[in-house]
Formats: structure tokens, sequence, C-alpha cells
């Protein structure tokens, strides 16, 4: 009777044998088919990014008070059709033209990688192909006719690591609040372009070389671009040996069309301190949508 139990518990504690009478062992992870998985997954990031739609970081104060150093948004890179700027790398040889191409409207503000550069700025779309431009005083005159400009009380923007207001480059800006807050006070201008659409800007006096502008057409399948911080925005009023746009842009270097800010960081943020990345956030402007107004 002993033995007989013994047999039974040696036969339950037994490997089990397989099909060919060897014991079963642990299946081994196929990492041939784990790479597979990962590869597949990058391409489709890589693929939306290009083709969809991607984050945008807002590295400069050139587009203030619409985008502030340390706003992330949405681009979308659909609106104006795929041309070789289109993959998040540029990597593909240049090819004239759009694929599905359409031009942006007046006011669209656009990511663009200017001629013979990799990087991407973001300013706002002004002229289209065929107007007449021109600057004259800090005013934007569109075929012969000045776009209407409304002087607004100054904007309060508040002061942080991302928006110093340093005296160098906005001298006698800051302004102290009753509670101590600390605020960078710019002059507004309210802008309304022909077809309507209606935005603020930034315009700090005379700065000759960039308030003003002989007149020029834009040529075809061109367009010209302005940042909303007038004065201190290397666009297409400044040439190319000041990092500017240097005139129009041709239409297949705009890389998406920004739709809305997702969050913004006040720059006090630091990469070791998880509890900064919520301290530093700003309130009050994600979710904005950056598709322009049209005045009533």
């Amino acid at each position: 009777m002993s033995d007989h139990s013994t047999d039974t518990t040696a036969e339950k504690n037994a490997p089990k044998a397989g099909p060919d009478n060897k014991p079963a062992s642990k299946e081994s992870t196929d990492w041939w088919a784990e790479a597979k998985g990962i590869f597949w997954l990058v391409l489709a990031v890589l693929a939306f990014h290009s083709f969809v739609a991607k984050p945008f970081y807002i590295p400069s104060e050139s587009m203030m008070p619409t985008l502030l150093k340390g706003d992330r948004l949405v681009v979308t890179k659909y609106p104006y059709g795929w041309s070789y700027i289109s993959p998040s790398f540029h990597i593909f040889p240049f090819i004239q033209g759009r694929l599905l191409g359409r031009m942006p409207e007046r006011g669209d503000v656009v990511i663009v990688t200017p001629k013979h550069e990799s990087s991407d700025y973001i300013k706002r779309v002004i002229g289209l192909p065929g107007d007449r431009i021109e600057v004259r005083g800090g005013t934007v005159i569109l075929n012969g006719v000045p776009v209407k400009r409304e002087f607004k009380p100054p904007i309060m923007i508040p002061v942080d690591a991302n928006v110093p207001c340093d005296e160098e480059r906005l001298p006698g800006r800051r302004f102290t609040a009753p509670d101590g807050s600390l605020y960078c006070a710019l002059p507004l201008v309210r802008e309304t372009l022909p077809n309507g659409v209606t935005f603020n800007t930034i315009d700090l006096g005379e700065f000759p070389q960039v308030d003003e502008m002989e007149a020029i057409t834009i040529p075809a399948g061109q367009v010209f671009l302005m940042g909303d911080n007038r004065d201190q925005s290397a666009d297409s009023r400044v040439p190319a040996a000041l990092n500017g746009l240097d005139g129009p842009v041709p239409y297949e270097n705009l890389g998406g069309r920004a739709e809305f800010i997702t969050f913004s960081l006040d720059g006090s943020s630091e990469i070791w301190n998880p509890i900064s990345w919520f301290t530093a956030l700003r309130g009050g402007r994600a979710g904005l949508s950056l598709r322009p107004d049209h005045a009533k």
C-alpha cells in the first residue's frame, strides 16, 4: 500500500512529456518578433507625425502675444497637402510642388522650413501669390490698401523664465502689480486682414529694419509670412544673413497648420524633478485654438 502511494505521488510531480516524449520547458522569448513589433510601432508613429499631425514646441518670442515661448501645440500636416518637407526629419530629396496641394488662407499660423535649412519656424500667413505687399511705418499695405490696425491697451504677460521681459530686449516693459506679481506690459495692436481674419500683434515702436519694406509682388506658388511680435521676428521681411526667411517662401516649404495649444510651461521645470513638471504649467493656455478669428 505504501509503495503504491509513493509511486502515484512521484508520477504527479514528474515533468510532463511533450509529443516527442521530452519534458516540456518554459517558452523562450521571441526577440525577433518583439523587434518587429517595435519597428512597426515606430514606423506608425513616424507616419502619423509626417502625414497627419505632430506636436510642436515654441522656442522663441516671435509670435507673442498669440504664442509664448514654452507653448506646446498640435500642427496638422494635411491641410495644404504634402511635400518633401512633410516627413518629420525632412530626409526626402527636393520635389517641387505639393501632393493634393492647397494654398493657406490669410491669417493661418503655419510652420515653415526656410530655404536651405532643416529647422522649423512658426509664422502667420499675410500675403498670397499675386499680392503686392509693402510695409510703411509698421503698417502692412496689401494691394495698395493699408491693413486695418486698432491700438489696444497694453497686454500684461506674466514674467517667468520663458518670458523674462529683460531690459536688453524689452527696456522699461516690466510692471509690478499691487500684489507683487511681475508682468511684461507690451503695446498691443489688433490687425484685420482683407478676408476678415483678425488677431493681436505687438508693436514696440520704430524699427526701420522691419517697419519699412519696399513694395514687392509675391510670386506664384509663394506666400509672405510675418510674426505677430512684429519688431522681433525673423520673417519674410528679414534677409537670410540675419536668420530671416529672406522674402516670400515657396508654399512647398510649409510643414503644416497650427491648430491648438495642448499645454504651456513657464521654463521652471527640471527633468529630474517630476513635481516641477506640474508646477511649471501655465494656467489658462491649454486648449486655446490657433485657428483664425473673423471680425464681426
